[in-house]
Formats: structure tokens, sequence, C-alpha cells
């Protein structure tokens, strides 16, 4: 019983931090409300339209913004206060969300809202995400459990993948999509109350430069980073590919599995089982070091899953190869984020997680793009499969670029006078 506790404390030791405690649990209400409006708006469009290019268009909306703010968003982190700078960017997701709800509630819904609002969504995500991916150090005192506590919020983002798509599926087969609309407006209130109650050390001004000069550096900094460089690189190839098995999931549930919107819950809910595995996987390792193989072998897995899934016609064995597509994407990108945390300069942080957000949200809805075209002309299964091959392609061409991670890594916590391992039993706070 003692060994288990300690496995616990060591599995969940970011938790120790206060301000992390209260952004972890917040955070979580709004995961599951933001997956249930996911799984509602596909839904819906597809209802409404029947038509595969706009299950891409409509993510595409929500998400390109990031693609060309990432970059402005990365500056103005570097300089804001990001406590407050996120409780308005959370309160401002709000009202799409709000928005949304009234126009279904009412029956006054159309597609042209939907992209409209999504279209608002993205423009505050890209601001949005960027901020929070940096506010992670703000929160954890000891820097050594910084991978524990990405590893985390990867659990926290797949345990709510795995419970609002089930809990949402079964909304919407009672009561309608505007429902899930609404409890997501609701939900985002809880991280809000969480940056509010925490307690920041002072935010330190940085001497402001022209904006262009900022990002010029920035980019220059992590694209002269070889292993940095070919780590983002490899995101956003990805990021690309994999968008297809995400946004034709209404289609399997309904066309190839002949199902409904509890199907499409399931299906998403699979997704988030096997990432939430992988997450559990990540937060019981100790540190970075070890993440070099770890990376591609992920990226192999995801590529291999969905193969299979593309060829599947039976619920069990497709749910299976979702679960391991999550586990595999979830570990290469969480596995991702960790190195580039810890081997980034504090002083670029914000700037060079503008770019782990353009490479992760904005190259993704080009490949939402790309999924819908490439299943309107060879069908949802053809392009699920040619995603799939293409992540099994890419593990030959990034392995060899970014070998020598591992020293990089082990420099980064010697600079930053870190231990590289961390103890298996930390002792309970007081």
């Amino acid at each position: 019983m003692a060994r288990f506790t300690e496995t616990l404390l060591h599995l969940f030791r970011a938790l120790r931090h206060r301000n992390y405690r209260l952004f972890f649990f917040g955070q979580g209400v709004s995961l599951i409300g933001s997956w249930m409006q996911t799984l509602a708006m596909g839904w819906l469009v597809y209802r409404l339209t029947d038509s595969k290019m706009l299950l891409g268009f409509v993510p595409f909306c929500s998400q390109i913004p990031s693609f060309f703010l990432a970059p402005l968003a990365g500056v103005w982190v570097g300089r804001a206060d990001l406590r407050k700078f996120l409780a308005v960017t959370q309160s401002l997701l709000v009202l799409p969300a709000l928005v949304l709800a009234l126009l279904f509630l009412t029956k006054h819904i159309q597609v042209w809202h939907i992209i409209a609002l999504s279209l608002c969504v993205g423009f505050i995500n890209a601001f949005d995400v960027t901020g929070r991916q940096s506010f992670v150090v703000k929160m954890v005192d000891d820097k050594a459990d910084l991978g524990n506590a990405i590893a985390l919020n990867s659990m926290l983002f797949n345990s709510a993948r795995l419970v609002g798509p089930a809990i949402a599926g079964f909304v919407v087969d009672l009561v309608g999509e505007g429902v899930c609309f609404l409890l997501n407006a609701v939900s985002f209130l809880a991280v809000v109350f969480s940056l509010l109650a925490m307690r920041i050390k002072p935010h330190e001004r940085l001497p402001k430069r022209y904006v262009l000069h900022e990002m010029r550096e920035g980019l220059s900094y992590a694209f002269r980073f070889v292993q940095m460089r070919w780590l983002l690189l490899q995101i956003a190839m990805i990021s690309l590919m994999v968008s297809s098995y995400a946004i034709l999931m209404p289609v399997f549930a309904k066309d190839i599995l002949h199902g409904g919107a509890k199907t499409l819950g399931i299906l998403q809910s699979s997704v988030g089982v096997g990432a939430l595995m992988g997450a559990i996987y990540l937060a019981a390792r100790g540190n970075a070091v070890g993440l070099e193989k770890i990376i591609m072998r992920a990226v192999f897995l995801l590529g291999t899953a969905l193969v299979a899934f593309s060829q599947s016609r039976v619920m069990p064995l497709s749910m299976f190869c979702l679960a391991l597509a999550g586990f595999g994407m979830m570990v290469n990108m969480a596995s991702s984020n960790t190195v580039i945390q810890t081997i980034v300069d504090d002083d670029k942080r914000g700037r060079v997680m503008s770019f782990y957000t353009m490479s992760f949200m904005g190259m993704a809805p080009f490949g939402n793009l790309l999924a819908g075209a490439l299943a309107s002309w060879i069908s949802a299964p053809g392009a699920v499969c040619f995603a799939g091959l293409t992540c099994m392609a890419a593990v030959f061409l990034f392995a060899p670029k970014i070998r020598g991670l591992d020293r990089v890594i082990r420099a980064a916590y010697g600079k930053k006078k870190e231990l590289p391992t961390v103890p298996d039993a930390p002792a309970i706070p007081k």
C-alpha cells in the first residue's frame, strides 16, 4: 500500500504546487465542455449539410488564425502578465459558445453562423493556446516538475476527450446540440475563477522592442537550434496529416459503422482512452532524457493504427485502433512539448511556444481541408489510410534529424542546474 501511495505521489507530483493545482481542476472542467462542443459542432454540420468538405472547412476556420497570428501572440505573451492575459482570453471564449447555443435553441442556426463563430474562436485561441503553453512554467515552482506538469496537462486534455464526447453523444441524442454549446460556455468560468485565485510572483516587465524584431529574433533562435527546428517541423507534418481521422469521424460513425451520435461519441472517447494511457505513461517518467527514441516510436505507432482503422468495418476493432492512435499522437506531441520547454531559454519561451502552437494548431486547418478533399475524391477510409502511411514514412525522415537530442537535454538540465532525475518518493507537502 505504501509503495502504491509513493507511485501515485510520483505520478501526480506537479499537483504539489498550489497554482498548478488550481489550474488543473479549473481547466479540467473547461476541457470537458470544449470536447462536448467539438463533437456537437461536427455532428451538426454533417447533419445539416451531409458534406465531407464542410467537415474539414469548419475546423479550418477555427484553427487557421493560429497559423498567421501565433508569432505575434508569442511576442505579446512574452510581455504580458500571463494570469490576467489568460483570464481575458478565457472570458472571451464564453461568447461564441453562448451565441451558438442561443442560435440553436431559437432554431435560427445556419452553417454560415458556425463558420463565422469558428473564426472568432480561432482568433482568440491563437493567443490563448500560446499563453497557456508558456504559463505552465510560471505555475510550477520546482522546474524539475515541469515535464510532469506538461504530461499531466496532456492527461487532463485526454481525460476530457474521454468524458466529453461520451457525454455529448448522449446529450445530442436526447436534447440536441444546443445544450452542448451552452454547457461549454459555462465551463470556461471554471478556468477564469482558478486564474483569479492564483498567487503568482509579480510580472517582470521586459524591455520592449519592435514587434517585428522580436518575432525575427525568436524565429532565428528556433530554427538555428537544429534539434528544435526538426522537432517543430515533425510536429507540423504530423498535425497536417493526422487531422484527417479526427474531422472525418462523423463519416465513419454514420456511413462506415452505420451508427449515430452515440457511435461518434464512443469513437471519440476511444481516442481519449489511448491518449490518457499515453499521458499516464509520460507522467510516470522522471525527466525528458530518453524522449528522443520515444517520439519517433510514437509516430510509427500512430501511423500503423490509422492504417488499421481505415480498413476496419467493425466497432470493437475500430475502437482499439483509435485507442492506439490516441496513445501514439499524445506521446509524440507531449514528448515534443516537454523537450522544447526543457531546452529553450527562458527569455525566448513565449516566442518559441508560439511556433509550437503554429506547428500544432496552425497546420491542422490545412490538414482539415486536405482530409475533406481526399475524402471526397478517394473516400474517407482512403484519406485516413494515406495519412497513416505518411506518418510511418515520416519516421525515416525525422529520426536521423533529431539524433543527439538526449545530449542537448542533459546539457539543458546542467545549464539550469536541475537534476535530470526526480526522486521515486517525493515528500508529501505540508
